[in-house]
């Protein structure tokens, strides 16, 4: 579960987020979208505790990332748009490495790493460093790092960017099977069809505000509305 509950931050003058209230339930997928400039990262960030709110609070599996940033950080994974790999390393040992960050016991750890291998098709490529990876395939061990401990909620920004028919179809696949096994997720991107495709609910961001929150069901009303794309919508209820 991820809560935000009249959340605000400023940079000095400039108010990036503006009094944003958002629930992502148990096995939810959320989609978050919005214009560049919106609000997007900058919510991600004070999600996951890298940025502090201003005002407000948020409630990640019900800890407050503020004051139990640790119990917060442990029940979740965060898989940024840009994947962070020590390229050293090979993709087993950055698994390893992460395994032993979240004190994951080794026997345990080693039986885990198989079985992501496994569903992310990575093993061909599991003993070369991490520099020598495909976008497709850092993206691949990026996201089996993140599900290492088995988070109980995922924050994933652009999960898609540079992807090849292949590794977008595992990433989609595990999503959304991540959802149906009851995790929630929160997903910024730019595509509107993969949130269309993807999400139980979908979020617009604007100006630092939330212009716009419904079901998958609803937006499909709401396209009818306009001449049925969902680009209409989103263009209208963006626009300044």
């Amino acid at each position: 579960m991820i809560r935000l509950e009249n959340v605000t931050k400023k940079f000095g003058g400039f108010t990036a987020v503006d009094s944003l209230s958002l629930t992502v339930p148990k096995g939810e997928f959320f989609g978050f979208l919005g214009p560049n400039g919106a609000g997007k990262t900058t919510t991600i960030k004070m999600i996951v505790g890298l940025f502090a709110p201003t005002s407000g609070s948020i409630l990640v599996n019900d800890y407050d990332i503020v004051k139990q940033p640790m119990e917060a950080k442990q029940s979740i994974a965060y898989v940024p748009d840009i994947p962070f790999l020590y390229e050293k390393l090979t993709g087993r040992e950055f698994l390893y490495f992460i395994g032993g960050l979240f004190k994951i016991p080794k026997s345990t750890l080693h039986d885990r790493i198989v079985e992501l291998i496994d569903h992310f098709e990575i093993g061909n490529w599991i003993d070369k460093r991490t520099e020598d990876y495909s976008q497709g395939m850092k993206q691949r061990i990026t996201i089996a790092a993140a599900l290492l401990h088995h988070p109980k909620a995922i924050i994933i920004d652009e999960p898609m960017i540079g992807l090849d028919p292949r590794s977008a179809k595992i990433v989609r696949n595990t999503l959304h099977m991540q959802s149906q096994n009851g995790i929630s997720i929160l997903m910024s991107t730019h595509s509107l069809p993969v949130a269309e495709e993807l999400c139980d609910r979908i979020g617009i961001i604007n100006n630092g505000k939330l212009v716009f929150c419904d079901t998958r069901e609803q937006l499909q009303l709401d396209k009818a509305r306009y001449d049925g794309k969902f680009e209409s919508v989103f263009l209208e209820v963006t626009k300044q």
